[in-house]
């Protein structure tokens, strides 16, 4: 009777083990479990700093966007912009702030786009607006200049790619023109919409081979005849010094009894098409006279 006394009091104490280690096990699982649970909100806390941390990048890490950019832009015109974005020396961040000071700055100090806005993304800042193409451009005392089609003064940078027409003989009165403002002048007005004209007739008679690839110059020094009322009023100069002689401001051809400018330009392109040139042919072409007054080398128009 002892001996089994004694076999039950031994299994009774193994029993116990046995739950004593099961138990202590479940705890130590019960542990492991908190401790994962902890490690990844700890990991998640820690992954949501890093990304706010690197929301607010240095610039070196912030790209700069140029979206809808004309063929015509160079990379020259495009760095330029980038520097203009920088040029409070802030940097670029991921920032509603930063993206309204960096737009102040294009709007302020780039007046090659029209209505910069500038927005935030979740990797980059990204600029839109509308790209002002130069027409002419315009020597100033010692500066020199681009206006584009709505007579805006853009800040000079070389674009030897694009064919931009030399404006000479403006009336020297006046006061200095201001980059991103509109230059008010007539005379200036006339050669810019003459351009523009020519632009257009380009596209359509001469797309391939353009005829404002050969004229260098528009002359508006007799502008409104102020230095000789008989004289002509606006001259083309072509890349060789061949005077093409267009006479009064467009639109005003009626005041003095001349070709319409449709039929100028008629005439100036019958004549390009027909010798394939406007240089080393003749010294002068000559616009002004009506079509049954011509007397100049365009008889086939």
């Amino acid at each position: 009777m002892a001996k089994k006394n004694n076999k039950d009091r031994v299994r009774k104490r193994r029993v116990e083990s046995d739950s004593d280690s099961l138990h202590a096990t479940g705890i130590l699982k019960s542990f492991a479990a908190v401790c994962a649970v902890g490690a990844a909100v700890l990991g998640i806390v820690y992954w949501d700093k890093f990304i706010k941390k690197n929301a607010s990048a240095p610039e070196d890490n912030v790209p700069l966007e140029i979206r809808a950019v004309p063929a015509w832009v160079n990379e020259a015109l495009k760095e330029k912009l980038s520097a203009v974005a920088r040029a409070d020396g802030m940097g670029l961040q991921l920032d509603d702030a930063v993206a309204g000071r960096v737009q102040r700055n294009i709007q302020g100090l780039f007046p090659w786009l029209d209505g910069a806005t500038v927005r935030t993304m979740h990797d980059r800042l990204v600029v839109e607006g509308r790209w002002r193409k130069p027409v002419v451009f315009v020597t100033w005392e010692q500066d020199k200049f681009y206006v584009d089609r709505d007579l805006v003064v853009l800040d000079f940078v070389e674009m030897p790619h694009l064919t931009i027409t030399k404006v000479q003989g403006l009336d020297a009165v006046g006061e200095e023109p201001a980059l991103g403002q509109v230059w008010r002048r007539d005379d200036l007005a006339a050669a810019v919409e003459l351009v523009e004209l020519l632009g257009e007739w380009d596209g359509e008679k001469a797309p391939d081979k353009p005829l404002l690839d050969e004229i260098a110059a528009v002359d508006v020094s007799n502008y409104d005849g102020r230095s000789n009322s008989r004289s002509p009023h606006i001259v083309l100069y072509t890349t060789d010094n061949t005077e093409v002689i267009w006479g009064a401001e467009p639109g005003k051809w009626q005041r003095h009894l001349e070709a319409d400018d449709s039929e100028k330009l008629a005439k100036l392109y019958a004549y390009y098409k027909e010798h394939g040139t406007l240089l080393g042919k003749v010294k002068y072409i000559n616009l002004r006279d009506p079509q049954d007054k011509i007397h100049l080398p365009i008889d086939k128009y």
